[in-house]
């Protein structure tokens, strides 16, 4: 039997460490499986097409496909169209912060018609739940646990002369979770967006949001760029 060489370290197939987060390296359905380990079920499930607009505004959008037609031989070439996605920085007055994240045009629309973010994603009829998607599920449950947005369903709640209840919590199987789970679920979504810097928190974003500005869709003037000879 022929002796087989030892292969060099650097050319060995196994990795002994990486730079990639323990969350990101996972795939989407684990990952999601992982986010939403302590909030209710999405009643419509994650996309299995698009699969980037669970973590974003999408909208139902996705990428489309058709035909690039010729004027003279009307050959016909395939293309595909790809949603328009920004990503915006979009004031929440529950959570009193700016959250950044990543959204459609077309949602951006919406939610400048619907008199903001937190007013787009409180919407109780079934197309704007099909439209919010994972990411915009877990987005409204977070927003649904602050003090404000509670006081707000418990004065609807008076308004229609029903009886106050107390909380129960569901976790993403819909059995029940206590309270610490949830408020533990709670602080680590703010740790994660904090360190995504997905959210923006300090003077500069109070200010702004003190002073109201031109809207959240208002375009920020371009920064004059110095040259130094």
């Amino acid at each position: 039997m022929p002796f087989l060489p030892t292969l060099h370290p650097s050319l060995s197939f196994t990795r002994s460490f990486t730079c990639t987060a323990r969350t990101l390296a996972k795939s989407t359905k684990q990952r999601l499986a992982h986010e939403h380990s302590a909030i209710p079920p999405y009643p419509y499930g994650s996309s299995q097409f698009y699969k980037q607009s669970n973590f974003g505004l999408y909208g139902l959008q996705k990428i489309r496909f058709g035909n690039k037609v010729s004027e003279k031989n009307e050959i016909k070439t395939r293309r595909h169209w790809r949603p328009n996605v920004q990503r915006k920085k979009l004031y929440s007055p529950s959570l009193g912060r700016y959250i950044r994240l990543r959204i459609t045009a077309k949602v951006l629309r919406t939610v400048d018609k619907s008199g903001g973010l937190d007013e787009y994603l409180l919407g109780e009829k079934a197309q704007r739940i099909k439209e919010l998607g994972m990411g915009g599920w877990k987005l409204r449950w977070r927003i649904m646990q602050t003090d404000m947005v509670k006081e707000r369903f418990r004065q609807q709640r008076a308004q229609l002369g029903l009886e106050e209840r107390d909380e129960v919590y569901y976790g993403s199987k819909g059995n029940i979770i206590t309270k610490e789970e949830v408020m533990e679920e709670v602080r680590r979504y703010d740790r994660e967006l904090a360190k995504e810097a997905e959210i923006d928190i300090g003077e500069e974003a109070e200010a702004e949001a003190a002073s109201g500005g031109d809207g959240f869709m208002a375009e920020e003037p371009a920064k004059e760029n110095k040259v130094v000879v």
